[in-house]
C-alpha cells in the first residue's frame, strides 16, 4: 500500500454545488486531504461514501475481518457473495467507483506509528477501547487529527481530537457580504456610513475595503478595526490625511482564525466534554458515555457483547457502570449524578443491533468531522457527542422484543432483527411507499428502503416518482448514479440502483411530476394502495402540492431538506400530529424573493438587483422578443402600430441595426449598440430626468439612500467586463439568428476599434431606454417598421432558454458582465461569476454529509411509522446544522383544532356522503354549515337534483373515470375568513 500525491485541480462542473457550501480554499485542501479509515461495517461504509462523494484527496481502507449476515443491515457496499471476505477487499472497488478523482486504497496489516504518520485524519469505527487509546496516543505524537465513531443498536457515540493547538480557519458556512458606502468622512475617527441601516458589523471587526473611488488609499489597506455608533455608521480609524471620498465602494467584515484545545482520549474519558443543546441533555449524555464504557468492559471481560434483549447480559453491564469512576467537572470536581440504570439496561439490551439509518446520521457527523480536520473549514467538535434514538422503542414494555424473536436467521436483517425482532422485520417487507423526489435525498432515502427492507418484492413495494434526469453535477451528492447514467431519468437509473443493493426489494419507476397534471395516475386507486408517503422534493410548492395529497388519503408524510450544512426531517401522522406547514414559496422561504421594479430598473441598492435586472435582460432580449417575432411574423411592419405594448420587445431585438444581422459583424454591433444603450445613453437620460442636484419638495436630495446617483460608463475594449459584454451578448444575438458566433477575444477587440463612433454620429437607439414615459420618435418608428419588415423574411429565430449550468453556452457569462456593469454605473459591488450563477440560478447550496444524515432521521422515524399506532410523544421532527455543531430533536405539535358551534375538527377531519344523496338530503344534513339564502326558483330547481347533477350544473365539472370521490369545499356566509371548514368527501 502507498498513498500517493492527490494534488490535482479542483472540478467546479461535479462540485458545484458542493463549493458554495465550503467554498474554493477550503474545497482546495480537501482535494489533499489522507484519511484513514478503520472498520468497514455500516458506520464505516457510511463515511467512506461521504468523503469520497465530497471529493477528499485519497481514503485508505483498513478492515481486515470478514463479513458475516448482521454487516449487511447496513453495509451498502456488501453482498450476500462477500460473506466471508475481508471487509476492506471487498468493499473498495464500488467506493472507488463513487468518485474517479479520489485515490481509495487498502491496508492489509495492522495500524502502526509509521503507517499513521502518512495521514492528516484517522477515524476508528467498531473498535475496542485498547486500539482507541493506542492509536490516540500515536496520532497525538505526530499531529494526526483522531476520530472514534461508534453505533449500538440505538445510540451512537463520536470523539474528536484534534489536538492542542488546532487552527480553523474559516469558522462559518457563508461568505461576508460587502456593505455598500454612502460616504466616508475625513477626520480622526473617519465616520463610515452605508447605504443600508441595517448591517452585521460589530465593535472590533475587522473590515476591509474595495472599489472606493477619490479615497483610494483605503482600498489597498491592511483590515482596519471598526466601532459601531449609536445611529449605525462606523468609526475606521485616521482617515485626516486621505483623499476626500467620492463614489462608490463596499466594506468587508474580515473572517478571523481560531484555536481549538482538544484533549486526549485517556482524559476525555474520565472528563467528559459533551456537545449537547442545553443543560437538560448533558446528565442523559453523561449516563450514555458511562453505558459505552460498561459496553466495552463488558466485551473486554466476556469477548462477546450483550445478547440481543438478554435481560442477565443487560444487567452485568448496568453493574459494570455502577462500578466505574464517576465522571469529572470541568475543574476537575466528581460529578455528583446519579447513574439512570435504566437508560444503561435499555442500552444494553438493544445494543447487540446493526441500523442502517444510525449508520447515515453518526456516519454523516463523522464525516463531516474529518472534512473539518482536513479542510480547517468550520469549528469542530468539543469532543464527545452521543445521539440516541431510543424513542424509536415502544413505551410499553410489554411490547419490547422477546429475546427469541431477536436471535439471528442468517439473513441481511440480523442487524435489525436484533434490535426490533422478526415480527417488525415482516411488517416492514409488507410495506407500500411513494417516494417523491429521486435526488440527493430521494439517493440516500432508496438505500435505507434497500437495507431495513421495506416493500420486498411479492410482499410490498416503493413506487419513486421523479421527472428529472441525472446531471454532471447530481454525481457529488446522488450515490446512486454514475457518469455512465447522465442523461437518463432518476427514477429509472435510482430504481436500478436500489435494487442492487437489496435483490429482494420492488422498486417501480415512474417519470411524472407529482401534480395536478398527473392526478389520474396519482388518484385515488394509486392511493388507496399507499402505507406511507416520503418526499424528498426541492420546491416548497411540491411540498405542499405533496402533503395536500397525503391529508387528502390521511397517509402518513415522512419529509426531509437541505440547505449546505443545515437540514431537516419531519414526520406528519394522521390524526396525531399537525400537518405540514412549510413555506408556500422558495420566495417566501428565502432572500431570493422579487424585488420592486422601480428598484431593479432605476435605483438598485445591490448587486441581487443588479442580477435581476440582468437576468431580465437576457429574457427580454433573446428570448421575449424571438418569441414576439416569430408570432407575428406575416405583420410585423405593422405591428408597431398595432400593438404598442409589444414595442419593448421588437426595438431591443432591431437595436442599432437596420436590417436582420447577417453576420458576426452584425451581431457585435448590435451587442456594442446596446451596451451604448444601457450603461451610457440609459444613464444620461435618466440624470436628465433626475439631475445629481436634484432636491425634492421636503428639501432632501433626491439622490439620497439608499439611491446612489449612476454615472454613466465610457465603453472600453481594453476593460475585461466591457469586452465579456459585448461578447457574450453578440454570441447570443447570433445563436438567436442562427448564425454563427465567435470566442476570438483579441480579433473582437480588433473589430471594436473599427466599430466605435463618436457619439454624434451615433445612430439614435431605436427605444431610447426603459423609462416608461419615453416614447420613440416618428423617424425611430419609421427605422423600425423598415427593420421589422425584413425580420419577416428568413427563418424563424431560436428563443434562448436560459441555462445556467452551461459553461459554454454565455448566459452567464452574459448576465455576470450585465450585472456587473449595471453596479458599476451605480457604485455598488459586484457579484462575481461563482456568486451570480448560485443568486440567479437559485442555486441551494449542498452536500453529501446533510444529505445522509437527514435521510437517517426520516428512517428512524420509518421505524414508528411501520411500527403501529404511536402516541404524539413518540415521534421526533428534527433539525441539524453540521457547520455549527447543532443537533435538535423535538416534539411535533398536535393538530390544531377549529371549532364551528357544536363541532370541532382537525386538518385531517372529513364529512363523509355516500353516493347518490339529493342536494336537499345533503343540505338538510350539513344545517349547521349552510344558511339558506337561495331563492325560491333556485330551491325548486337544485334541491331535487343529486349532488353529481347539481356540481355539474353549476360548474361544468363531470367526473373522470378514475376519480372515487368528489371533495366539495365548504363555507359559511358571515364567518371569519380564517375558518377552514373539513372538506365533505362525497363519494362517487
Amino acid at each position: 500500500m502507498g498513498v500517493q500525491d492527490t494534488s490535482k485541480s479542483l472540478d467546479e462542473e461535479l462540485y458545484s454545488r458542493q463549493l458554495y457550501v465550503l467554498g474554493l480554499p477550503a474545497m482546495q485542501r480537501l482535494q489533499e486531504g489522507k484519511v484513514l479509515l478503520s472498520g468497514l461495517q455500516g458506520l464505516g461504509a457510511e463515511v467512506a461514501k461521504n468523503l469520497v462523494l465530497m471529493g477528499v484527496g485519497s481514503l485508505t481502507l483498513h478492515d481486515p475481518h470478514p463479513a458475516c449476515w448482521s454487516d449487511l443491515a447496513a453495509q451498502f457496499f456488501l453482498s450476500e457473495q462477500d460473506l466471508g471476505r475481508s471487509r476492506a477487499e471487498a468493499t473498495r472497488e464500488l467506493v472507488a467507483k463513487l468518485n474517479g478523482a479520489v485515490q481509495v486504497c487498502v491496508c492489509a496489516g495492522d495500524i502502526t506509528e509509521e503507517l499513521l504518520q502518512d495521514f492528516q485524519a484517522v477515524v476508528l469505527t467498531a473498535s475496542s477501547l485498547e486500539e482507541q487509546l493506542k492509536v490516540n496516543t500515536l496520532c497525538r505524537k505526530h499531529g494526526v487529527c483522531f476520530l472514534v465513531a461508534d453505533t449500538r443498536g440505538l445510540v451512537g457515540q463520536l470523539f474528536c481530537d484534534f489536538g492542542e493547538d488546532f487552527t480553523v480557519q474559516d469558522l462559518t458556512e457563508e461568505e461576508p457580504q460587502a456593505a455598500t458606502i454612502q460616504h466616508i468622512s475625513q477626520g480622526s475617527p473617519g465616520i463610515l456610513t452605508l447605504r443600508e441601516d441595517a448591517h452585521d458589523f460589530h465593535d472590533g471587526d475587522l473590515v476591509t475595503f474595495s472599489g472606493i473611488e477619490g479615497m483610494v488609499e483605503l482600498n489597498s489597506c491592511a483590515p482596519r478595526p471598526v466601532r459601531v455608533q449609536e445611529d449605525g455608521t462606523l468609526e475606521i480609524g485616521d482617515t485626516t490625511t486621505f483623499s476626500s471620498y467620492s463614489r462608490g465602494g463596499a466594506v468587508t467584515k474580515v473572517k478571523r482564525p481560531k484555536t481549538v484545545r482538544h484533549e486526549p482520549l485517556y482524559a476525555a474519558l474520565l472528563q467528559p466534554r459533551v456537545v449537547t443543546q442545553n443543560l437538560q441533555e448533558v446528565h442523559r449524555a453523561h449516563c450514555l458515555h458511562q453505558a459505552f464504557r460498561a459496553l466495552h468492559e463488558f466485551q473486554r471481560l466476556s469477548g462477546r457483547p450483550p445478547q440481543p434483549w438478554d435481560p442477565a447480559d443487560a444487567e452485568r453491564v448496568v453493574g459494570l457502570a455502577r462500578g466505574l469512576k464517576p465522571l469529572r467537572g470541568t475543574k476537575g470536581e466528581p460529578l455528583e449524578e446519579p447513574l439512570d440504570e435504566a437508560l444503561v439496561r435499555t442500552v444494553a439490551l438493544s445494543s447487540a443491533g446493526v441500523l442502517s439509518p444510525m449508520a447515515a446520521v453518526v456516519g454523516a457527523v463523522a464525516a463531516q468531522e474529518v472534512l473539518k480536520a482536513v479542510s480547517r473549514k468550520f469549528l469542530p467538535l468539543d469532543q464527545w457527542l452521543y445521539f440516541d434514538a431510543l424513542d424509536c422503542l415502544p413505551d410499553d414494555e410489554q411490547l419490547l422484543p422477546k429475546p427469541e424473536d431477536c436471535k439471528p436467521r442468517h439473513c441481511r436483517y440480523d442487524g435489525q432483527i436484533a434490535v426490533f425482532g422478526a415480527g417488525f422485520q415482516e411488517k416492514l417487507s409488507r410495506q407500500h411507499y411513494l417516494l417523491v423526489g429521486a435526488g440527493a435525498i430521494g439517493c440516500e432515502l432508496l438505500k435505507g428502503f434497500a437495507l431495513v427492507g421495506l416493500g420486498l418484492r411479492g410482499r410490498g413495494g416503493v413506487t419513486v416518482a421523479d421527472m428529472d434526469h441525472v446531471e454532471r453535477s447530481n454525481l457529488s451528492r446522488q450515490f446512486l448514479f454514475r457518469p455512465e447514467d447522465i442523461g437518463r431519468p432518476k427514477a429509472e437509473v435510482a430504481a436500478e440502483a436500489t435494487c442492487h443493493l437489496n435483490s429482494d426489494l420492488q422498486v417501480n419507476p415512474l417519470t411524472h411530476p407529482l401534480d395536478p397534471s398527473t392526478e389520474h395516475i396519482f388518484g385515488d386507486n394509486f392511493f388507496s394502495h399507499v402505507d406511507g408517503v416520503a418526499a424528498a422534493l426541492d420546491s416548497f410548492q411540491a411540498r405542499h402540492y405533496v402533503a395536500a395529497r397525503c391529508t387528502h388519503y390521511l397517509k402518513p408524510l415522512l419529509e426531509a431538506g437541505t440547505q449546505g450544512t443545515q437540514g431537516s426531517a419531519s414526520v406528519f401522522m394522521p390524526l396525531v400530529t399537525e400537518g405540514y406547514r412549510g413555506p408556500a414559496s422558495e420566495a417566501e422561504a428565502s432572500e431570493d424573493a422579487p424585488y420592486p421594479v422601480c428598484s431593479v430598473r432605476h435605483f438598485p441598492s445591490t448587486a441581487r438587483h443588479t442580477l435581476q435586472w440582468a437576468r431580465d435582460e437576457f429574457e427580454g432580449l433573446f428570448r421575449r422578443s424571438a418569441e414576439t417575432i416569430n408570432c407575428h411574423r406575416q405583420a410585423l411592419a405593422s405591428l408597431a402600430d398595432g400593438k404598442p405594448e409589444l414595442l419593448p420587445l421588437l426595438q431591443v431585438a432591431v437595436g442599432v441595426l437596420r436590417q436582420r444581422p447577417r453576420n458576426w459583424r452584425d451581431c457585435v454591433l448590435w451587442a456594442l449598440g446596446h451596451w451604448q444603450l444601457c450603461f451610457h445613453q440609459g444613464v444620461k437620460r435618466l440624470l436628465r430626468h433626475h439631475p445629481p442636484d436634484e432636491v425634492l419638495e421636503d428639501g432632501t436630495r433626491f439622490w439620497s439612500r439608499p439611491r446612489q446617483c449612476p454615472q454613466p460608463l465610457e465603453f472600453d475594449a481594453s476593460q475585461d467586463t466591457h469586452l465579456l459584454y459585448v461578447l457574450a451578448a453578440a454570441n447570443l444575438y447570433a445563436q438567436m439568428h442562427g448564425l454563427l458566433g465567435s470566442q476570438d477575444q483579441p480579433a473582437l477587440r480588433e473589430m471594436l476599434q473599427s466599430l466605435l463612433l463618436p457619439d454624434p454620429q451615433y445612430p439614435d437607439p431605436i427605444f431610447p431606454n426603459d423609462l416608461a414615459s419615453t416614447e420613440p420618435g416618428p423617424g425611430q418608428m419609421e427605422r423600425l417598421r423598415e427593420a421589422l419588415g425584413d425580420w419577416s423574411t428568413g427563418s424563424p429565430l431560436e428563443p434562448l432558454r436560459f441555462e445556467k449550468d452551461d459553461d459554454s453556452n454565455f448566459h452567464m457569462d452574459f448576465v455576470t458582465a450585465a450585472a456587473s456593469l449595471r453596479a458599476q454605473n451605480y457604485g455598488i459591488p459586484p457579484a462575481n461569476r461563482t456568486q451570480s450563477k448560485r443568486i440567479v440560478g437559485q442555486i441551494i447550496p449542498a452536500i453529501a454529509t446533510t444529505t445522509a444524515a437527514v435521510a437517517g432521521l426520516v428512517g428512524l422515524e420509518l421505524f414508528k411509522v411501520v411500527g403501529g399506532p404511536r402516541p404524539l410523544s413518540a415521534f421526533r421532527h428534527s433539525y441539524l446544522h453540521l457547520a455549527e455543531n447543532h443537533f435538535s430533536r423535538y416534539l411535533p405539535w398536535a393538530p390544531a383544532t377549529q371549532k364551528f358551534h357544536h363541532l370541532s375538527w382537525t386538518c385531517w377531519e372529513r364529512l363523509k356522503e355516500q353516493h347518490g344523496l339529493r342536494v336537499k338530503m345533503l343540505l338538510q344534513d350539513k344545517a349547521v354549515l349552510y344558511s339558506a339564502g337561495w331563492a325560491p326558483g333556485q330551491q325548486a330547481r337544485c334541491l331535487p337534483l343529486r349532488v353529481t347533477e347539481w356540481v355539474e350544473q353549476k360548474t361544468g365539472w363531470v367526473p373522470r373515470p378514475w376519480q372515487r370521490v368528489l371533495v366539495l369545499t365548504l363555507s359559511c356566509e358571515g364567518e371569519e375568513d380564517d375558518t377552514t371548514f373539513p372538506p365533505l368527501h362525497y363519494e362517487l
